[in-house]
């Protein structure tokens, strides 16, 4: 990939004659595309009967692209094999929880654990290497098309082989696999891995741990897939490769990034809930440090099927959401898609031309979004997001044990956003980090809703708090182990509460009981799950009032080292709830002198990026109602080239302003 900001779009030439690829490329050229992504479905077109394979016509469009100055993400075809594959042969197909078997059609229908569709996808993807990988116009990879974004585990026989494979490699013996799983519950023994069913149809609940494993189970066979076909790309290829990924899909992100190049994520989330999309960007930014992610689809302005649709973007959102991402450390930015449609399930989504080849109502924003990309494109590739010094650790595997354990129907995805939202809301530069990543660099950070804390992630969290760093645990944080199942030497593990300086009293449900949370000097209603404290070692700093244990403890913060470790043991709910976090999460950023934050108001951002002996905000209105920040000191308005005076300075509604200051 060049030293440039990449504006694109998703392309499928396969669907249309040549005259209108003559159009769209001329179009294209117009609005400002300088890069497409194709391949992706066109399984039918690069091999339309078994073992006949022709990628001329992909070469002929990378050329052509490429000629006209529009650079190529190609893509593996595999989440749409063709009537070849499926036709007659239900055995290579995906199996739902329910026993329902997949037919033709839509895409996901196989099983891409299946042996021979590995072997038919290798088969492909090594043709489509040898093909289009040497070609100049081929600056990136994409694998597949949103692993498990519409299927989850699937309950095949092929994949019960490789499950009782998977569980004899982890557990050794079906000895200890009882024992780890506490089968003998409802006479769930067994004598033989063989034995040890998938979590399909059943007349209540799985056991929690064969439910919560299958779904690591399946985790990891979707990333060993993606594996072996950039594996195979890069023997033909030096280009990058990535793959299309989502907090909402079945997969665990940290694990499918571990073997690519560079992240990249899909978003359609309504202009009305900016935080959902900002999360992406400040939690993609770190599954692959130092390298800059991709905005791999957003809609121009709505997203749709044939059975729903989404509002329509406000002028000047899309403008908006792009230089948010450029500015936390988006190298693309690119829509799905660029010409609709004229056929499919997916007819109505919004593009940037229709089917009929007329600009839509979204394609005014397209080129808002070009003269801002233009604009804004050296001083991004001069600079780097900056360090922050607030974390706060996210956890696909965590979403896997709150789908086997919801609770109230509780969404993972909604309850860190929500968490999120609240250190936003506060000016704080902040990182969303995966389990794996080290804490160098951070002052503060956050671990709530991770039922399961792993020894590796303890450890370095321990370290972090030795150094100076203060760390809040919780809600619903530490109550469960490796396996899914309940602590027996404390109620969150005698390790984090020997740490942390408590004992736990109580964990049960607190909605509904009446209790009442006092810390910093207010008082909310207490909910979720919660967990109270009887303080050994640490001080009481937040106490329940009314309900069914008033005067326990439920945050607690116990000195450890040069830091702190502070237990949050229930989530204070509904407004006043809302007053009480932000109190929280105010009062431990000014303890732990983090400096990296603004008086911004609420639904603008400020995005701070660090130059060779300068730095820059990038200050972006996301909610259409206008903002304000104070600037510390004097800088220059990148975009005019203006000196701009210390003070406020006040936003218009999806105004951006560019603000550079000397160091």
């Amino acid at each position: 990939m060049g030293k440039k900001l990449y504006h694109g779009a998703a392309y499928y030439p396969e669907l249309w004659n040549e005259e209108v690829m003559e159009q769209d490329i001329r179009m294209m050229k117009e609005a400002g595309i300088n890069v497409a992504r194709i391949g992706e479905f066109a399984w039918f077109t690069m091999e339309p009967e078994e073992g006949r394979i022709d990628l001329s016509f992909f070469v002929h469009v990378i050329d052509k692209l490429y000629q006209n100055g529009i650079e190529t993400v190609m893509c593996t075809p595999t989440p749409t094999p063709p009537i070849w594959f499926t036709h007659g042969h239900p055995e290579r197909m995906y199996v739902d929880e329910h026993g329902t078997v997949m037919g033709h059609g839509s895409r996901q229908h196989a099983c891409t654990n299946n042996r021979y569709f590995r072997e038919r996808a290798a088969i492909i993807t090594e043709h489509i290497a040898k093909a289009v990988g040497p070609l100049p116009g081929v600056i990136g990879w994409q694998i597949d098309n949103e692993f498990k974004a519409h299927v989850s585990e699937c309950m095949c026989e092929t994949c019960k082989g490789l499950w009782h494979e998977w569980l004899r490699e982890r557990y050794g013996t079906v000895e200890q696999l009882n024992d780890a799983w506490g089968t003998h519950i409802w006479s769930e023994y067994y004598h033989t891995f063989e034995q040890v069913p998938q979590p399909g149809p059943a007349p209540f609940l799985h056991n929690s741990s064969l439910r919560t494993m299958y779904q690591l189970f399946s985790f990891e066979k979707i990333a060993e897939f993606s594996d072996e076909q950039a594996a195979i790309i890069r023997r033909y290829s030096d280009a990058p490769i990535t793959h299309n990924s989502s907090v909402a899909f079945h997969v665990d992100n940290e694990r499918l990034f571990q073997n690519l190049d560079f992240a990249s994520f899909d978003t359609y989330v309504q202009y009305d809930n900016s935080p959902a999309y900002l999360i992406n960007c400040d939690l993609f930014r770190n599954f692959k440090r130092g390298r800059d992610f991709w905005i791999m689809e957003t809609s121009t302005s709505w997203s749709a099927s044939l059975e729903s649709y989404a509002m329509a973007h406000p002028n000047g959102y899309l403008r908006a959401e792009a230089v948010a991402a450029y500015a936390l450390g988006a190298e693309a930015f690119c829509y799905w898609l660029w010409r609709q449609q004229r056929a499919g399930c997916e007819q109505p989504h919004g593009s940037v031309i229709s089917a009929w080849g007329k600009p839509t109502i979204g394609y005014q924003s397209v080129l808002e979004v070009e003269q801002a990309r233009k604009e804004i494109e050296s001083v991004i590739l001069s600079t780097t997001p900056a360090q922050a010094e607030v974390a706060m650790t996210y956890s696909d595997r965590s979403k896997a044990f709150l789908k086997t354990e919801p609770h109230r129907q509780l969404n993972h995805r909604g309850l860190v956003t929500s968490f999120y939202e609240r250190i936003l809301s506060l000016g704080i530069h902040r990182d969303v980090i995966p389990e794996g990543a080290e804490l160098d660099g951070y002052k503060l950070l956050f671990t709530p809703f991770i039922h399961y804390l792993s020894d590796e992630y303890k450890k370095r969290a321990q370290a972090f708090v030795e150094a100076g760093g203060i760390w809040i645990v919780g809600p619903l944080s530490g109550g469960r182990t490796e396996q899914h199942t309940i602590h027996t030497d404390a109620a969150l593990g005698q390790w984090l509460e020997s740490l942390a300086g408590v004992e736990t009293l109580y964990t049960y449900p607190m909605e509904g009981t009446g209790t009442q949370g006092q810390a910093f000097g207010v008082s909310a209603p207490l909910g979720l799950w919660s967990a109270l404290f009887q303080p050994t070692e640490a001080a009481p700093v937040g106490v329940t009032d009314g309900g069914l244990a008033p005067g326990t403890a439920f945050i607690t913060e116990r000195r450890h080292g040069q830091g702190r470790i502070v237990m949050l043991g229930s989530m204070p709910v509904g407004e006043e709830g809302d007053v009480l976090l932000k109190k929280l999460i105010d009062h431990y950023a000014a303890e732990a002198g983090v400096t990296l934050r603004t008086d911004v108001t609420n639904g603008t951002i400020v995005a701070p990026r660090q130059g060779e002996d300068f730095t820059v905000w990038f200050v972006v209105n996301m909610d259409g109602r206008g903002g304000r920040v104070t600037l510390p000191r004097a800088g220059v308005d990148v975009l005019t080239g203006a000196e701009v005076q210390p003070g406020v300075l006040q936003m218009g509604p999806y105004e951006h302003r560019v603000v550079r200051f000397p160091n």
